[in-house]
């Protein structure tokens, strides 16, 4: 049986119009101004990681602050609306069905994900759910995943990690893992880049069953 470990936002969700928008008004709230590749950026960093990027661009708010203004903005919307990316809750029932470890690691803080998952009724699926915050460091950090490995018990080759972002997949990769990129209509541009990189690439999740 594999073990899986899943991204969150635009893997299992589709929350990154939701994501950037809340990061973006932010930032545009404090006339900050910043490139086309931000989101690519900031996605794999969490709410303090992508805090202390925000302040580094100039932001003068402290990273207390920041967080907890990006968690009050997200809140609501990860509670009450963001949906499922698709085939994802059928395609994960059927993955533990057979017997598969399932597994979350992403940069997005509980407070906006065990109400999600719990909502769209996939949380129990779950061996672990894991932010950033419990290991104190960033999807952009290769020791993440070999701890993450670590605390499910397997060796770090033999874990499939599933993320729509590069950066986390290219980290995911250098760390040992195997990698499979996730389309998602924020990172479009970055297909073939990814592809490149990953051990697979799927455009839906029902590929994987």
């Amino acid at each position: 049986m594999s073990t899986y470990l899943f991204d969150f936002d635009g893997t299992l969700v589709d929350s990154m119009p939701t994501y950037g928008a809340l990061m973006l008004r932010i930032l545009d709230e404090h006339h900050i101004s910043y490139g086309e590749d931000i989101i690519k950026i900031i996605t794999p960093l969490g709410f303090v990681g992508t805090a202390d990027y925000f302040i580094g661009m100039g932001l003068d708010r402290t990273r207390e602050e920041l967080v907890a203004l990006m968690t009050a903005y997200a809140v609501d919307a990860y509670t009450y609306r963001v949906p499922a990316k698709a085939h994802v809750p059928e395609v994960l029932r059927e993955l533990k069905k057979q017997g598969h470890s399932l597994n979350v690691l992403t940069a997005s803080p509980h407070d906006t994900l065990d109400p999600c998952l719990k909502r769209l009724g996939i949380y129990d699926l779950f061996d672990h759910v894991w932010s950033c915050n419990d290991f104190s460091t960033t999807k952009a950090d290769p020791a993440i995943y070999r701890m993450a490995a670590e605390r499910m018990g397997v060796p770090v080759g033999d874990v499939i990690f599933l993320d729509d972002n590069y950066n986390a997949d290219k980290t995911a990769k250098s760390a040992g893992m195997q990698v499979y990129g996730v389309y998602d209509d924020s990172s479009k541009e970055y297909v073939e880049e990814m592809k490149a990189i990953t051990d697979r690439y799927i455009y839906d999740f029902a590929e994987l069953v």
